[in-house]
């Protein structure tokens, strides 16, 4: 049966992109544009693929490359990868794809591979037996947040309002009240949301991306194939932009990435008006769900039992989004595939030691 299928090295971009979109388990950490950006910072990206005797990309993963400390070799990620063929682990094309993903990491120099498939928006009980049967095993070190709050969008504006806690429904509603008004952006408006990012990271206490890293983003997904696949909100008042919301968009999935707020005017609660300006513009271009992106790696009940009195990490946002009324969901988290056991455990303590002393 294998023979019925072929490997598709480095498909184009367009090719590419048609196959993650028709995908069941598509997603935009998996589209070619998305390794453009990471390519652009600190990464690279390499695309491989299986194909039926028709020509058909029928199963693919992109890569993503990033050089380890001390020149000890590479690490290679898929994020919400690899998007496989059908639901049967013995399913030729899936084995070809391993073996095709093993051999281009092995020619990268790669130390070993860590997968984070995305089951948020599907139900997927057979994905741990794929992974297994690869020979992959758990990792506790994650990439990307396993724990996310999803929203259902089919049931329109005033369902999804319904569904919202009482407080959050009525601040959503607050901007003509409070005068917010909200515009969607364009490239001019990046330095004005950079600005609102830097004054958000520092009082939030996180990281934020290098200011060219969202314009980049920003254009890459507002423009060229597919378009509107990304929108930049912004809420201001007296022509002072007080929120931003950066959202994306692949398929039937919107992603809520980026958010900033100023220090000033709080009271208008113009951050949670944008988020509902986001929302629509999702319901807008035909998404069902609205994936609010980053939750602590806690079970439901501890979240609710905790966040009130917890402000450290993720901890610190989810009082913001528990009243939009997502379902809170869990990936199967990160699972890695080792090609040099010596230094992957070296790495492991690396990076051990720099979450102690940092």
């Amino acid at each position: 049966m294998s023979s019925h299928f072929r490997i598709a090295s480095d498909p184009s971009a367009a090719r590419w992109d048609t196959f993650v979109t028709a995908h069941p388990d598509h997603h935009l950490l998996q589209t070619s544009d998305w390794g453009r950006l990471k390519s652009a910072f600190g990464w690279s990206a390499q695309r491989v693929g299986v194909e039926d005797a028709q020509g058909n990309l029928v199963a693919g993963t992109q890569i993503l490359y990033r050089q380890l400390p001390l020149g000890i070799g590479k690490m290679a990620y898929a994020p919400a990868g690899p998007l496989l063929c059908g639901d049967d682990p013995a399913n030729p094309a899936n084995r070809l794809l391993w073996q095709a993903i093993d051999a281009i990491n092995k020619q990268q120099r790669a130390i070993f591979l860590k997968v984070e498939p995305c089951n948020w928006y599907r139900p997927r009980p057979d994905l741990t037996v794929h992974l297994k049967a690869a020979g992959l095993r758990p990792s506790p070190r994650t990439v990307q947040p396993p724990r996310t709050m999803v929203l259902d969008l089919a049931p329109g504006e005033e369902g999804v309002l319904k569904g919202m806690n009482q407080s959050t429904r009525y601040k959503c509603k607050l901007g003509t009240k409070k005068e917010v008004n909200v515009r969607e952006g364009a490239q001019a408006d990046l330095d004005s949301f950079n600005a609102l990012m830097a004054v958000t990271g520092q009082r939030d206490a996180f990281g934020v991306h290098d200011p060219g890293y969202y314009r980049m983003a920003f254009d890459l997904f507002s423009n060229g194939a597919g378009g509107n696949r990304c929108a930049l909100l912004i809420g201001s008042y007296q022509g002072r932009d007080l929120a931003a919301v950066m959202v994306f968009r692949c398929a039937t999935e919107a992603y809520y990435l980026y958010g900033a707020s100023s220090d000033e005017e709080r009271n208008r609660m113009a951050t949670y008006v944008v988020q509902w300006a986001a929302i629509r513009w999702a319901m807008q271009h035909g998404a069902t769900c609205y994936d609010l992106w980053g939750l602590p790696d806690a079970e439901p009940e501890a979240l609710e039992a905790e966040f009130e009195s917890r402000h450290e990490g993720l901890w610190g946002v989810y009082g913001f989004k528990r009243g939009f009324g997502g379902q809170v969901v869990r990936s199967v988290g990160a699972w890695d595939r080792v090609y040099n056991r010596a230094l992957y455990q070296a790495y492991a303590l690396y990076t051990w030691w720099r979450g102690q002393s940092g």
